[in-house]
């Protein structure tokens, strides 16, 4: 891994030395993340197919945990100072790019609105790209790493897409006017689910025009199925402790069926700013004996919960911040498990956890209706196990990691082609 100080005029980042055979730039804002191992298993599968590429963090991680996945990337890092910098080294390193950067001084000149620290790691980031032969620049979320990679990609004169997800669509921060010129501007946009699609269609209009539906994927061999234990009784929650997901709705619900004399066991794991929140709830019920918080787990104990679990339960809401869910990566590996489903029916999830085909899903906040589906799959073996069959078929037609990332490669030489044409 690199990290990187003020870019000088004399510094052999300043050189275009580096013949341009085609090779990618992956900013993201923090890398690794525990719970982003969707971008892992892209970068991963990237590598797989013979994609070169190079990834670009602009924050240092600062997560506890990782998911052992992370060891298997070989991709070269670099993180980016994250400081807003002195009038001296801001100056230098502005200076510098413009003495090598061809495009720099007229792409600077839209970047009036943005923050000086952002700024200031786009420039960077542009001589990085410059000097590693970067051919073509993608972000994951349309928040800070699409904003510092599309002015880094405008310096130096490459074309960008990114994907978004959920909070840079859907939160009450999400600047309007600033995502409708990141969609206009990109050479590309991906996003995760068909609903996702049409919600930008809908608030954005042409400037949408540009966005397709690329799923998410996994590795299959990695998540092998099976079908579901007739014996167990367990349930299993996965995701960060936050609101979005409806974890107090779930422990709710545990507390509505020990009440109505259910045998209750429920493990939900993660970490989050709700842990002391769902704690106390927990407390409160008197459901320590039935449901725990066992924090983040390496994502081989993860699947082996998950698989040894009766039923998964992804009871997600939107949040009061206007925050929602994507698609779940998590519901996508438990179903790909083997493990029957329970989910809310917001966004794209039912894309996904089909009612009664694939999974069974419930409204949001809907307490009786969430203890009812977990009860109905508690008791039902039959049930259990048809859905159980579909889900693992359905992932394996729409969730495949390296059938999704080709399509991801094949948008990346289309922008390249483009631009090519358009020089």
């Amino acid at each position: 891994m690199q990290s990187m100080r003020g870019v000088r005029a004399n510094s052999p980042l300043a050189a275009s030395s580096i013949p341009r055979a085609p090779r990618v730039g992956y900013v993201l804002k923090m890398y690794p993340r525990y719970s982003e191992t969707f971008i892992v298993s892209e970068i991963l599968a990237h590598e797989e197919a013979g994609l070169k590429l190079e990834i670009f963090s602009l924050r240092p991680p600062s997560d506890g945990h990782f998911q052992d996945i992370i060891s298997r990337v070989k991709s070269a890092v670099t993180y980016i100072p994250s400081h807003t910098p002195d009038a001296e080294i801001l100056w230098d390193t502005i200076t510098s790019a413009g003495s090598s950067l061809p495009r720099f001084w007229s792409a600077l000149t839209s970047c009036g609105n943005e923050p000086v620290k952002n700024i200031y790691q786009a420039v960077l980031l542009a001589q990085l790209f410059d000097a590693k032969g970067i051919t073509h620049v993608h972000a994951h979320f349309a928040s800070l790493a699409t904003s510092v990679g599309k002015m880094a990609a405008a310096f130096v004169g490459l074309p960008y897409t990114f994907t978004a997800h959920a909070k840079d669509l859907f939160h009450e921060s999400v600047d309007p006017a600033d995502l409708g010129r990141k969609l206009r501007e990109a050479a590309g946009t991906v996003t995760v689910s068909d609903y996702n699609v049409r919600f930008l269609e809908d608030r954005y209009g042409t400037a949408a025009k540009k966005v397709r539906r690329i799923y998410n994927g996994l590795h299959l061999e990695r998540f092998p199925y099976r079908s579901p234990d007739a014996e167990s009784t367990g349930i299993v929650a996965v995701g960060r402790l936050v609101e979005k997901k409806g974890f107090g709705d779930l422990i709710a619900a545990c507390a509505l069926m020990r009440d109505r004399g259910q045998s209750v066991r429920c493990s939900i794991i993660g970490a989050g700013p709700l842990h002391s929140e769902l704690h106390a709830q927990i407390s409160d019920l008197a459901l320590e004996h039935a449901v725990e918080l066992p924090g983040p787990l390496p994502q081989n104990e993860v699947i082996a919960r998950v698989q040894s679990a009766r039923v998964f339960a992804a009871p997600c809401v939107d949040a009061a911040d206007g925050n929602r869910e994507g698609l779940p990566t998590v519901l996508i590996e438990a179903m790909a498990l083997g493990t029957p489903c329970v989910a809310s029916d917001v966004t794209g999830i039912s894309e996904l956890a089909i009612h009664e085909h694939s999974g069974l899903l419930t409204r949001p906040h809907d307490v009786d209706g969430l203890a009812g589906a977990l009860e109905l799959l508690l008791s039902d073996p039959h049930l259990c196990g048809r859905l159980s069959e579909n889900a693992r078929v359905l992932v394996e037609e729409r969730f495949d990691i390296r059938r999704n990332t080709a399509l991801l490669r094949q948008l990346f030489a289309a922008a390249r082609i483009a631009d090519e044409e358009a020089a």
